[in-house]
């Protein structure tokens, strides 16, 4: 198969040209050369972009995916990374069951106010504490305050 142009990459791999050019700037991609202006791509670079956005929806950072990929050759995935990654979802899940639960235990609630409501006190005494901000915005709260 021939090296793929940017514009022919993009539309393969439905990621948008800006951040192709943005995956190669951060090394997590690398073209092979040029076509006039436009950057040429391995066909390869197919795989990569799908190992990209795989990592991505596991929520995985480009930093940490990048570390992921050795320049040439294999894979290096850490499975202690991907455990304590697969961890972080169960807590999200958890998170997320709580706060469902809740919303549907509101939206039937039979006491005559949600102030007078047990289980609706409960949630709003734990999102007063913090236990209910998403992980993502605890940790740069936590980053920041350090």
């Amino acid at each position: 198969m021939r090296d793929l142009d940017i514009s022919e990459l993009a539309k393969r791999s439905g990621t948008p040209a800006s951040t192709l050019r943005f995956y190669e700037e951060k090394g997590l991609i690398a073209s092979v050369g040029r076509r006039g202006l436009k950057r040429l791509f391995d066909p390869s670079v197919l795989e990569r972009l799908a190992l990209i956005a795989l990592g991505r929806a596991a929520g995985f950072s480009l930093d940490e995916i990048a570390q992921m990929f050795a320049p040439e050759g294999p894979l290096r995935i850490d499975r202690d990374r991907l455990s304590a990654k697969a961890d972080e979802i169960d807590a999200t899940i958890r998170r997320l069951s709580a706060m469902r639960d809740g919303l549907r235990h509101a939206a039937a609630c039979p006491a005559p106010s949600y102030m007078e409501c047990a289980h609706f006190l409960r949630i709003v005494r734990a999102a007063g504490e913090g236990r209910l901000e998403p992980l993502a915005r605890r940790r740069r709260f936590v980053a920041e305050a350090v």
